[in-house]
């Protein structure tokens, strides 16, 4: 009765966001308990050798998630969803779309997966001397100019996939500068663009004779808290196709799935962090103070309230790991035998922890698409193993699981052994997290640190973003967003935490020590084999 009572006065919070594989839409009540949820399952598309999604894909998905959550409503509490407090909408960062002064999509929206701009990504890096890598939005329009793309002197915006939403949404052009730190470095005195970065590129490509400089395309920058728009008459039709959501509800600042995964994992506090571990995997660790010098696989973004934050972020984890699990439930199936989901991965993912804590010393990389961190700029999935390797199901799966992470150690011995960063706590969310005990297990033994699961962390970033639209309209005056979390959301909650085991420390750190020594057979495949979708559709 209190969730039907808190619907029907206009008082829940929604909150939208845009996954790699899936759109999911979460309602949550005055205490930011979920009352219901819609989902929409996409993919992304290989075309010309570009990872996209369409603008019918993109519209379709949210429209489908709107309506499965309005009928989840509908079905638990008998009614229609007509007002809310607020909304937030919230996706993938980083990649690239253009736009013309009508509104025009000048080009495939070039997602956060492409590693296409390496000699961008290299100059702006030696620029600014600060690490720009080549998912970031400014190193997309960089590659852009430097291909000589006939658009780009069109340009009349630029966002990100959650800025865009928000702006045909609201008319708003505006980010939450947890996003904007993925377009472009934050100055984190003054929470916006860094001016000298900003005066630093305009100077650099000023001879090629463009009729905007980038703040005129950029969108502006908020912090968690402020006000953002609200939903405009049009907007309000094109979310919910029904016709029955009011137009003029507020919005919050769109932001990044990382600062959504922060805020879900509570850990958006210094010496806090989490790892998200999903299509891709990365981990965000809040930081004290700047580091010593530049890493390229260190990247420096921000929290939703502009504390600076050391981000590992790497283009594969589960993808593979899903294909291998698919294949054996194709065999089930030949075998006549219906197996679900749930059953399927949690039977494999357990089987792991049945392994040898090096995997037997047996090798896979898990990279369908380039892997930035170990200079891979194409994937090619691969498993390999030695004649007296320990070949055997269990070895299997948890070379498969330590190979998710793999590039991920790589860039947080640098954070944590070179860097010396202090984490007082890491936590852990996302799918490879949904099997009880396995995925904590294996990052607790590849961090040597502990790490908490959250029940709230199943709920996964559009809760995230749904919990910062609630803070908006919710605050008091002068609470943080650290504050509103700690004493409002998760308070009383620590989740349950696993602890590093020796023996899995070891056999991980012996795995490691596999894994880049046979680099060079990933480097000889990604030259040897050609994909075939020069100019053909692949989905993945």
């Amino acid at each position: 009765m209190e969730a039907k009572q808190t619907i029907e006065s206009g008082k829940a919070v929604l909150g939208i966001e845009f996954g790699s594989t899936r759109i999911k839409a979460v309602l949550i009540d005055e205490q930011s308990t979920p009352i219901a949820s819609g989902s929409h399952e996409w993919e992304n598309q290989l075309v010309d050798n570009i990872w996209t999604y369409s603008e019918e894909a993109i519209w379709e998905g949210l429209q489908h998630s709107y309506r499965e959550m309005a009928e989840d409503v509908k079905r638990k509490y008998g009614v229609v969803v007509k007002n809310l407090a607020a909304i937030g909408f919230s996706a993938m960062m980083h990649g690239y779309m253009a736009f013309d002064a009508a509104g025009n999509l000048l080009v495939p929206f070039r997602t956060w997966r492409n590693a296409i701009t390496a000699e961008a990504s290299e100059k702006l890096t030696e620029l600014f001397q600060y690490n720009i890598p080549q998912r970031w939005s400014i190193a997309h329009l960089y590659q852009a100019m430097l291909n000589g793309e006939e658009h780009v002197k069109d340009i009349s915006f630029q966002t990100t996939l959650a800025g865009y939403i928000h702006w045909k949404l609201t008319g708003e052009k505006v980010l939450g500068v947890g996003e904007a730190s993925g377009m472009f470095p934050i100055d984190i005195a003054s929470g916006t663009y860094d001016p000298d970065m900003v005066a630093a590129f305009d100077k650099e490509v000023a001879d090629r004779g463009y009729p905007w400089r980038l703040l005129d395309i950029f969108p502006e920058v908020r912090t968690a808290g402020e006000p953002a728009g609200v939903l405009s008459p049009e907007g309000a039709k094109r979310l919910d196709t029904s016709g029955n959501l009011q137009a003029g509800i507020p919005l919050c600042p769109p932001e990044g799935d990382a600062g959504t995964g922060m805020v879900a994992t509570n850990s958006v506090a210094c010496r806090t962090g989490n790892v998200s571990a999903g299509t891709s995997v990365f981990s965000m660790v809040v930081l004290e103070k700047e580091l010593s010098r530049v890493y390229p696989e260190l990247d420096l973004v921000t929290t939703p309230s502009g504390n600076l934050v050391a981000m590992v972020h790497c283009n594969n984890c589960t993808s593979d790991l899903n294909g291998w699990v698919n294949l054996f439930r194709e065999f089930a199936e030949a075998l006549g035998m219906e197996v679900d989901a749930d059953r399927l991965f949690g039977t494999l993912y357990r089987k792991a922890l049945e392994g040898d804590a090096d995997g037997g010393r047996l090798l896979a990389y898990n990279y369908i698409s380039g892997e930035n961190i170990t200079g891979m700029e194409e994937g090619r999935p691969l498993f390999v193993r030695m004649p007296d390797s320990a070949f055997n199901l269990a070895n299997f799966m948890r070379v498969h699981l330590y190979t998710a992470l793999g590039a991920l150690k790589i860039g947080m011995d640098i954070l944590l052994k070179e860097e010396g960063v202090k984490v007082d706590k890491l936590l852990g969310h996302g799918g490879l997290f949904k099997t009880k005990g396995v995925g904590q297990q294996i990052l607790a033994d590849a961090m040597n640190t502990p790490i908490f699961v959250m029940d709230t962390a199943g709920e996964g970033g559009a809760w995230g973003i749904a919990v910062l639209a609630a803070y908006m309209v919710q605050k008091a005056e002068g609470e943080t967003l650290e504050d509103y979390l700690n004493d409002r959301v998760f308070a009383g909650q620590e989740g349950s935490s696993l602890a590093p085991q020796p023996e899995g420390v070891r056999g991980f750190d012996e795995f490691i020590r596999i894994y880049k020594a046979g680099l060079p057979i990933e480097r000889a495949a990604l030259d040897s084999l050609t994909t075939g979708n020069s100019t053909g559709t692949e989905v993945i």
